[in-house]
């Protein structure tokens, strides 16, 4: 029976890598990548998933029931069989590739390969508008003490680590850096435009956000006022929160944009306010979809109208009515 690393724990690790920034009008196509190791795993376990800007487009799990390349855009699948199988194969390549890297630091630190050990991966590049490569990424990084990084101009490593160091040696004889420079301004970009293409409609979509303030009381007896963001696309987003219109942003904490899992994001940012102020603090929310600003502070519960007791007074007071009319007519048949 196969083992799975969670998959909390596995998008934890993949977000750590990095954070999609592009340019109106530009794309970005990121592949994360981690290789882990534990006690409970035969072989060390392969993630691979591919990013769109935002979108999470293919995934890879060495551990699956079949291990292939599968699309998971939130567009139909255009490709013909050939493409995902070729893709596998140059996956199941690239983590032999990783692997013998880990073998090899590890060994240099004189490490167990069964203990829990992480490869996180990043490679990206991105195109302007038009088609045209503009930049490209790669930074490996083995927990805690080492990374390598592609330099500015593209030549050679940056190092961080004595492992690092040692590996980066194994890799100038392979020429390496130039087999994941030809990677990423030629084939990356080749996957990249035709993913463009198929998914243009979901990619040119604007989804304003929901906005929503919460209110939760401390046990300092202060105040922590969260403002939501739900339900947007694209991700570029930005939160603040103000008192009497001054901006609170030391005081703020704020979580990055995540996916919601439907293929739009949310985001949120809390303050800390005393007691009884709450109403002097209000939320800032700026998304591209919006045609300006919105604002909006926490609204305390309107208190709910007592419906069991009206009801209950009407009740009596019918009744105490119809007997007053009872006495009356009997009253008045006595006299006749």
């Amino acid at each position: 029976m196969k083992t799975f690393i969670p998959e909390a724990l596995l998008l934890l690790l993949l977000a750590n890598l990095a954070l999609t920034r592009h340019p109106k009008g530009s794309h970005s196509l990121s592949f994360l990548q981690a290789l882990i190791t534990g006690p409970h795993l035969l072989e060390p376990q392969f993630i691979f998933d591919v990013y769109l800007d935002d979108l999470h487009v293919e995934r890879f799990n060495s551990r699956a029931e079949t291990p292939r390349l599968e699309h998971c855009a939130p567009w139909v699948d255009q490709q013909e069989p050939e493409y995902w199988e070729k893709r596998t194969q140059d996956i199941l390549s690239l983590m032999n590739i990783y692997k013998d890297s880990l073998k090899k630091m590890l060994h240099f630190y004189n490490e167990n390969e069964g203990g829990y050990h992480t490869l996180k991966i990043l490679m990206s590049c991105d195109v302007l508008p038009g088609g045209y490569f503009g930049d490209e990424e790669f930074k490996f990084i083995f927990e805690p003490k080492d990374a390598i990084m592609l330099a500015e101009n593209k030549s050679f490593w940056l190092i961080t680590g004595n492992a690092a160091k040692y590996l980066s040696k194994e890799w100038k004889k392979l020429e390496f850096a130039k087999y994941v420079k030809t990677f990423l301004e030629c084939k990356c970009v080749q996957l990249l435009l035709p993913m463009l293409q198929h998914g243009k409609e979901t990619l040119l979509r604007t989804d304003i956000p929901k906005i929503h303030v919460t209110h939760e009381v401390r046990d300092d007896g202060k105040i922590t006022l969260r403002c939501w963001a739900m339900k947007f696309y694209h991700t570029k987003i930005n939160i603040t929160w103000q008192r009497d219109g001054s901006n609170q942003t030391m005081d703020m904490d704020v979580i990055e944009t995540r996916p919601a899992g439907d293929g739009t994001f949310q985001k949120w940012a809390a303050v800390v306010v005393p007691y009884g102020k709450e109403q002097t603090y209000t939320c800032h929310v700026y998304h591209e979809g919006l045609p300006e600003p919105i604002t909006m502070r926490w609204e305390p519960p309107q208190p709910s109208v007592p419906i069991m007791p009206i009801v209950t007074g009407l009740v009596l007071g019918a009744v105490f009515i119809g007997a007053v009319v009872t006495f009356l007519i009997w009253k008045r048949r006595t006299k006749g």
